[in-house]
C-alpha cells in the first residue's frame, strides 16, 4: 500500500501559488457547472415565461440536493486533508469510505422526495396549472435520478481533499459540456429527437450529472493515489461519520439555509409578481457564474487550512487567509463591474419581456453591490470549517438568511415599490460580513494562535 508523501506538496509549495494553482481548476470547474445552469434557464426562458417561473420554484429543491451533499463534503474535505496533513493513510481511507457510504444514505432521501413530495411542494406554491405541471415534471425527473449529482459531488470532493483538483475539474467538465450540448437538443427537439420542452432539460442535466459522476469514480481509483477504496471489507463507523458531521453538519445546515432563502424569496415575491420570481431566477443563474470561482477559492482555504492546521503550521494558514481575501476580492469586484455594465446584453439573452427587463435589470444591478461583503465572508467561512468549526459557517448565515434577509424582503415587499426590494440583500451580506470578522478574531485566537508555540518549540 502506497502511503502518503512525507513532503505534500501542500505542505512545501509557496502559499499563493498553490491556492492559486489548487483553485483555478475549481473555478474553471464551477464556471462551467454556474453556465449550464444558465444554459438550462437561456433555452427554457425561449420556451416561455412561466416555465422560467417552474424552474426557478424547483431550484430550492435542486440546491437543497446540492447543500446537503456539498455540505456533507466539506466535512469530508476537512477531515481527510487533515489527516493527510497528520500522516494517518488509514484515517484518510477511513473518512473516504465512510464519505461514500454517506452519498448513499443522502440518494436515499431525495428518492423519497421525488416519489412522495414533488406535487405537494408545487401545489403549495402556485395555483397556475401550466407553471405545477412543468415544474412537477422537470423536478421529479431531477430527483429520481439524483444520485448522479450526489455521487458527482461526492467523489469530486476526494479528489479536491488530496490536492488532484485538476482531475476534479475534468469530471465536472465533461458533465457540463454533455448538458450544454444536449440541453438545446432535447428541448427543442434537434437533430431528429423529440421536442420534450423542460423534461428535455431535465434529461439533460441528470445525463450530465451521471457521466461526471462515472468519470470521478474512475479518476479516483486510477490517480488517487492517496486513497484506497476496501468495499468488501467495510462498515461504518461511527466515530468517523461523527467526525465528517462535526464540520459536515453546519455546512448542511448552512448550506440548506441558501436553499430556504432561494424557496422564502420565491415565496414572497410569487405573491407580487411571477415577473418577479422569473427575475429573481435569472439574477440566481446569473450570480451562480459569478460566485463559483470565488467558491473554488473558499475550497482550496479549506483543504490548505485544514492541511497546515493538521501539521500544525500557523504561518501557512496566515498566509492561506490572506492569499484567499486577496483572490476572492478581485472575482468579486470583476464580479460588480459586469453586473453593472452587461445587464442588458444579458436579460436579452432570456428573452425578457419589457416588464421583465425593467425589473431584472434592477435585481441585477442592486444585489450585486453586496459583492463587496461576500467576497471576505466566503473566506471566513473557509477558514472556520479547515479549523473543524462549521458551527460558526452556520452563525453567517443565519444571520444573512433568517435574521436579516427574510424579514427585511418582507418588510420592503411591503412598503417599497418592487423594484426597491432588492436592497434587502445588500443589507443582509453587510451584517453576515461584520458578523464574519467578529468570529474570525474568536477562532484565529483560540486555535491559531497558540501554533506559534507549537512551531517555536
Amino acid at each position: 500500500m502506497e502511503t502518503i508523501q512525507t513532503e505534500h506538496k501542500m505542505a512545501v509549495m509557496p502559499v499563493g501559488k498553490l491556492l492559486f494553482s489548487m483553485s483555478l481548476p475549481l473555478m474553471l470547474s464551477m464556471i462551467m457547472e454556474a453556465l449550464y445552469n444558465v444554459v438550462d434557464s437561456l433555452f427554457i426562458a425561449h420556451v416561455s415565461e412561466k416555465a422560467l417561473t417552474a424552474l426557478t420554484l424547483a431550484f430550492p429543491i435542486q440546491l437543497l440536493v446540492v447543500s446537503v451533499t456539498v455540505g456533507t463534503g466539506v466535512g469530508i474535505n476537512a477531515l481527510l486533508s487533515r489527516r493527510l496533513g497528520e500522516k494517518n493513510q488509514k484515517g484518510v481511507e477511513e473518512t473516504a469510505m465512510n464519505g461514500v457510504f454517506l452519498a448513499g444514505i443522502t440518494y436515499v432521501f431525495f428518492l423519497l422526495f421525488a416519489l412522495f413530495l414533488t406535487r405537494p411542494y408545487f401545489a403549495w406554491q402556485t395555483n397556475d396549472g401550466e407553471i405545477y405541471q412543468m415544474g412537477v415534471e422537470y423536478l421529479s425527473i431531477c430527483m429520481l435520478w439524483s444520485f448522479g449529482c450526489v455521487g458527482q459531488i461526492t467523489f469530486q470532493r476526494l479528489l479536491q481533499s488530496t490536492g488532484r483538483t485538476g482531475l476534479s475539474m475534468i469530471s465536472q467538465i465533461t458533465g457540463a459540456v454533455f448538458n450544454i450540448i444536449f440541453d438545446p437538443i432535447l428541448i427543442f427537439g434537434l437533430l431528429g429527437f423529440p421536442r420534450l420542452g423542460v423534461t428535455g432539460a431535465a434529461i439533460a442535466t441528470v445525463a450530465g450529472q451521471i457521466i461526471a459522476m462515472l468519470i470521478a469514480i474512475i479518476l479516483n481509483l486510477t490517480k488517487n493515489h492517496d486513497v484506497r477504496f476496501h468495499f468488501r471489507s467495510f462498515r461504518p463507523d461511527k466515530k468517523v461519520i461523527g467526525e465528517i458531521y462535526q464540520v459536515g453538519f453546519p455546512a448542511i445546515l448552512n448550506q440548506s439555509l441558501n436553499s430556504l432563502m432561494a424557496f422564502g424569496v420565491n415565496f414572497i415575491l410569487i405573491k407580487l409578481s411571477a415577473t418577479a420570481v422569473a427575475a429573481f431566477g435569472i439574477y440566481i443563474r446569473i450570480q451562480n457564474f459569478v460566485l463559483m470561482p470565488a467558491f473554488g477559492v473558499n475550497n482550496g482555504v479549506i483543504a490548505i487550512g485544514a492541511f497546515n492546521y493538521g501539521a500544525k503550521n500557523k504561518k501557512r494558514i496566515d498566509q492561506t487567509i490572506k492569499s484567499g481575501m486577496l483572490i476572492a476580492g478581485s472575482i468579486l469586484v470583476l464580479g460588480i463591474v459586469l453586473m453593472q455594465t452587461l445587464t442588458g446584453p444579458v436579460l436579452i439573452l432570456f428573452d425578457a419581456s419589457p416588464q421583465l427587463m425593467d425589473m431584472g435589470s434592477a435585481a441585477l444591478r442592486i444585489i450585486s453591490l453586496g459583492y463587496l461583503f461576500v467576497a471576505p465572508t466566503l473566506i471566513m467561512q473557509g477558514v472556520y470549517q479547515a479549523l473543524g468549526n462549521g458551527i460558526y459557517s452556520l452563525i453567517i448565515t443565519l444571520m444573512r438568511v433568517v435574521i436579516v434577509l427574510i424579514p427585511a424582503l418582507y418588510i420592503f415587499a411591503k412598503i417599497f415599490p418592487l423594484n426597491m426590494v432588492w436592497w434587502a440583500f445588500v443589507l443582509a451580506e453587510g451584517f453576515s460580513a461584520l458578523t464574519g470578522v467578529f468570529l474570525l478574531k474568536r477562532i484565529y485566537h483560540k486555535k491559531v494562535r497558540p501554533l506559534k508555540t507549537v512551531e517555536s518549540a
